[in-house]
């Protein structure tokens, strides 16, 4: 297995994205024979990581101030873009089936392109907490954003694959 990790920072605009806690990519935790929804599931369940979801990645920009998200791809591959469109900040990230990508609060995310068989499982560490949905939208929005991340208390699944 392969992990990257990476910062998305500030684009000044519309995402707050995340300075302090990085994107981290898990390359190939399971195999071919090995990968299923099933099996993302119970991984992120047994890491705290609730209210799994079966389905897509939307295809417009948003982001999560009150929990971390995690996404494991168990069929197909897509094209996932983080921290908005601006050139000087956007990271494009490829997942295939059997990666996992934990996108930290703050951090804007949307698909770009996937192939016909692309399926991913969601989850959040919301740790008593519910998730929100944000869209970059006003300064508004982002001003509670911010005010939401400044009390996260950081990674229960950085370690996952240690």
């Amino acid at each position: 297995m392969k992990i990257d990790t990476f910062f998305v920072r500030d684009d000044g605009k519309f995402f707050p994205n995340n300075n302090q806690l990085p994107v981290i990519v898990y390359r190939q935790v399971f195999d071919s024979r090995s990968v299923s929804a099933s099996n993302w599931e119970q991984l992120f369940k047994r890491n705290n990581f609730g209210q799994s979801w079966r389905d897509g990645i939307f295809t417009f920009h948003h982001y999560h101030s009150t929990a971390h998200e995690a996404l494991g791809c168990y069929a197909g591959h897509v094209q996932v873009r983080l921290g908005g469109d601006d050139e000087q900040v956007r990271k494009d990230v490829e997942l295939n089936a059997g990666d996992c990508i934990l996108i930290p609060t703050g951090v804007a995310h949307k698909n770009i392109g996937q192939d016909s068989e692309f399926a991913v499982v969601g989850a959040y560490d919301l740790d008593g907490r519910s998730y929100d949905m944000n869209y970059g939208k006003d300064a508004e929005e982002r001003r509670k954003a911010e005010d939401n991340m400044k009390k996260d208390p950081g990674f229960t699944l950085s370690s996952l694959f240690s």
